[in-house]
């Protein structure tokens, strides 16, 4: 491996949701992602959640995620519980989902609780993360999101949707660590471009990195052009 780097690649790729949102994704693209990810062994693909059934037909040990109430968070709690239940019914075993950012921003951090809540109860064993949208928040916002996903019982806070005016940053993570629970996990998403990126976030605490790079930086790698 080249000295470089200091983290192997099956490592890397291991922590990585292999991710496609874009509103105007096509099969012949998810299928690709799939196809990589099981090639790769990826921990999971993050599609939208009108591919997951799809998916879920073709691709059979394949680990899926997807979104709920993404990208902008203030559809009502009923409407993202039914997209919960219908993509777990398609086979989804991950959702994404993006808490109520006006919520927040009214300081409702009773109601964002109540909703992660909701949500995960209806997820069961399934992992839910919560994306906090950290480009809209104050530090004081954040910390009462840790606090919130915690509380309820949440399986990751999640920084980012990759659709706001930033992404993951690593001063974000180490706020995280300092006032989430044991219990919860970290996923870093947006904006996370290179080898040196994904060795950042991950050596700094994250468990799951969500990028739709990470595969071609590595095919890259693996080619001997990276």
């Amino acid at each position: 491996m080249d000295n470089r780097h200091s983290m192997d690649k099956k490592e890397i790729v291991r922590h990585i949701d292999h991710t496609l949102l874009k509103p105007y994704a096509v099969w012949e693209d998810i299928q690709t992602l799939c196809q990589e990810a099981v090639e790769y062994q990826t921990a999971s693909v993050c599609i939208p959640p009108c591919y997951v059934e799809r998916v879920h037909d073709k691709f059979k040990n394949l680990n899926i995620c997807t979104v709920v109430g993404f990208p902008l968070g203030y559809s009502v709690t009923a409407a993202k519980l039914a997209e919960v239940e219908k993509a777990l019914k398609d086979g989804a075993n991950e959702i994404d989902m993006v808490v109520n950012i006006s919520d927040v921003k009214n300081r409702q951090f009773g109601k964002v609780e109540a909703e992660i809540r909701t949500l995960k109860e209806a997820c069961g064993s399934h992992v839910l993360k919560v994306i906090i949208e950290t480009c809209f928040l104050t530090e004081e916002e954040k910390i009462a999101m840790c606090r919130a996903v915690t509380k309820a019982g949440a399986d990751y806070i999640k920084t980012s949707t990759g659709f706001g005016t930033g992404g993951a940053t690593l001063a974000d993570v180490k706020l995280f660590r300092e006032h989430i629970g044991p219990s919860v996990k970290i996923k870093a998403a947006g904006g996370v471009k290179s080898r040196e990126d994904l060795e950042m976030f991950l050596k700094a605490g994250c468990d799951r990195i969500g990028t739709s790079s990470a595969v071609g930086l590595l095919k890259g790698e693996e080619a001997g052009d990276y």
